[in-house]
Formats: C-alpha cells, structure tokens, sequence
C-alpha cells in the first residue's frame, strides 16, 4: 500500500510500463515526426467538417467553462495538426503557438492559417522533444499549454516539460482505454486468432500523479464515437499501419487478405468506419487553484 502513494514508484512504472506511443512506433520502423504523414489530408478533411468542428467546439466551451480565456491568451499548441485548435484558437481571439513536426501536415497548417488573414499563429515545425525550453524563452511563457491526443506525452519528465512551459493552464488529453475500430475489428480474426489484448493507457499514470504531487486540476473521462467514410485505398493503408504499428506482419499474404476482404464486405468502394473509445481529460490549473466558479 505504501508503493500507492510514492511518486517514484508510479514514476518508474509509467517509464516501464507505459504505452510508450513513440517507442512503438520506432520499433515498428515508423519515425513518430512523420506517422501522420500518410493521412494528414484525410485528417484535415476530418477536422474542418461540421463533426469535427463540433468536437472542437466542445472541448473549448469546457476549457472556457472552467476559467480558460482565450481573447489576448498566449498558448501553446503542441502536436497542433493542421489546425484543429490552433485555428480556432486564434478565432477566439489567442495569440499561438503552434507545433508540429510532420511536413505534410504542416503545408495544410500554413493553408489553414493564412485564411486568418493576420499573424494569429506562428507555426514551429518540429517536434516538441527536440526543442529546448529554457533555450527558446518559453518557461512560463505560455497562458494556456495545449495537448490534444498527441504522442508526446511519454512518461512523467515529458509532462513536467509541458508544465514548464504553461503560467496559468495546462491541458492534456489522451486515450483512457483502449481505442476500438470497427474495421480493425471485423479483420483482426482474418489475420491471426491471438485475442486482442486490452491494456491500461498512461491516463491513469498522469492523474494519480498529478495528485501525488499536489496539483489542482479538473478532469473528465467520456465515451466518444465517431464514424467516418474512406475509400478502400485509404482503408487498406491504415489497416497495414495499424498492424504495423502492433508489431504484426504486413507482407503479400496480408495485403491480399486484407484486400480480398474489403472488396468482398465493401463492393460500393466505400468503407464506413466507427471509431470510439474512453478518451481522458485534464485541465492543471496554475495559479488560480481554487474550484472556479461563474
């Protein structure tokens, strides 16, 4: 029981034990700064459409529900995509910065930006962990520190790297359990009759340590789905890097399984996919740490 409430142990098991999202892909022989290079343009579309834009908009009238002000705010956007906050960030008035290391990715960034019209957001294309903080000016340089769903995160340090940078906010998202797709599902059988093993994701890791270590925060786990139509082309590439990414094979054989099998279960050429999973939530308040009321 005493291991329950000592930082280092839960320190040393989020390092050893942790999903380690960079890890897995670097053993995967996938280079995390361009993981996202394949469908960055369908993440875009995805982003900007009326669903995407409603998923945006809820998680910033939380924000903005708890205290965040975003008019003449300094924040920091890190794993910023090709703008799903950073742009409207910007709309609501925020002065950021936006970082992003996939190329791909970026050019739509630029895209995006411009049609601000203004310098709103400066784009910093590179990866997070290759920039130095204190080198840069950027400790407590930062209103609101903003990472959604991104691999950044890896074990405690990384998130005291964040920190470092944020004066008022810091806030952080990532998967609470396991991310169930449901094309992945109907091809998992096809490919091996192993079971899919579920694991804990790093949200627990990061809040039990957040309250070991004395921060005040908000926090909030949902279910969310969401359900999206690609073409066979685009469902076969992330199916092979989805595999890939699991350590599994994705050699001729696999490749024709796998197409054999959308052509057979898709004749119209369109695959509709639905993605849904527990998503964690937390906001770290750094200064004002008492409960916020309106």
């Amino acid at each position: 029981m005493n291991d329950f409430f000592n930082e280092a142990t839960w320190e040393k098991a989020w390092n050893e034990h942790g999903e380690n999202a960079q890890k897995k892909m670097k053993s995967a022989g996938v280079q995390p700064s361009n993981a996202f290079d394949h469908k960055a343009k369908m993440f875009n579309e995805q982003s900007f459409n009326e669903a995407g834009k409603k998923r945006t908009s809820r998680i910033m009238n939380w924000l903005e529900g708890q205290g965040v002000q975003f008019s003449n705010a300094s924040v920091l956007d890190i794993g910023a995509a090709s703008g799903v906050f950073s742009v409207p960030f910007a709309e609501r008035g925020a002065h950021v910065t936006a970082v992003e290391s996939s190329l791909p990715l970026v050019e739509l960034l630029k895209e995006n930006v411009a049609a601000l019209g203004g310098n709103e957001v400066t784009i910093v294309p590179e990866p997070f962990e290759n920039i130095d903080v204190i080198a840069s000016g950027w400790e407590d340089a930062f209103d609101l520190v903003f990472a959604s769903m991104c691999p950044v995160i890896l074990d405690w340090q990384s998130v005291e790297k964040l920190l470092l940078c944020a004066r008022e906010y810091c806030y952080i998202s990532m998967p609470a359990g396991p991310i169930e797709i449901s094309l992945i599902n109907e091809i998992w059988p096809l490919i091996t009759d192993q079971p899919f093993k579920k694991k804990h994701m790093e949200m627990g890791y990061l809040l039990h340590l957040l309250y070991l270590k004395g921060y005040s925060y908000e926090s909030l786990i949902s279910k969310e789905t969401k359900t999206t139509e690609v073409s066979k082309e685009d469902a076969l590439k992330e199916v092979l890097h989805w595999l890939k990414n699991h350590d599994l094979p994705t050699d001729d054989q696999i490749q024709k399984i796998v197409t054999d099998y959308l052509d057979e279960a898709y004749p119209s050429g369109k695959v509709v996919v639905k993605q849904s999973g527990r998503y964690g939530k937390v906001l770290v308040r750094l200064q004002a740490e008492e409960m916020y009321t309106k």
